[in-house]
């Protein structure tokens, strides 16, 4: 089998069977976490976003939907709401887990969602 080299020089393909993986490197670049701006019960610190979150919080998951980058309507889907409040920790690295975006979707609905509009107005 003819290759041409970037040296335009031609040769034959040889073939060099691999005797070790690959291994980490020796300096690892890890992400310093950091949390949210404001904290789930901060509901009053932006009050339309509280009354839009307290009167109409389907109205409100859809514009963080919207300014998160995602459809509209994903938070009319199964498991929507919980993905974008996940999306949202990792894109900004935010310490969580899923299971307290699942706790606090669950449990708080209204301030949550006030808390993730809050957390994109002021990370634009």
């Amino acid at each position: 089998m003819q290759f041409e080299m970037h040296d335009n020089v031609k040769g034959k393909a040889m073939s060099y069977p691999v005797t070790t993986q690959p291994q980490c490197a020796s300096t690892c670049y890890q992400t310093q976490l950091s949390d949210w701006h404001t904290g789930l019960t901060d509901c009053c610190n932006d009050m339309p976003v509280c009354l839009c979150g307290t009167f109409a919080p389907l109205c409100l998951a859809c514009r963080i939907s919207d300014d998160f980058g995602e459809c509209c309507c994903a938070p009319y889907l199964p498991g929507g709401l919980h993905s974008l409040r996940t999306g949202m920790r990792e894109r900004y690295h935010i310490q969580g887990s899923v299971g307290h975006d699942w706790a606090a979707l669950t449990f708080c609905l209204p301030c949550a969602l006030c808390q993730m509009a809050r957390e994109l107005k002021i990370r634009e």
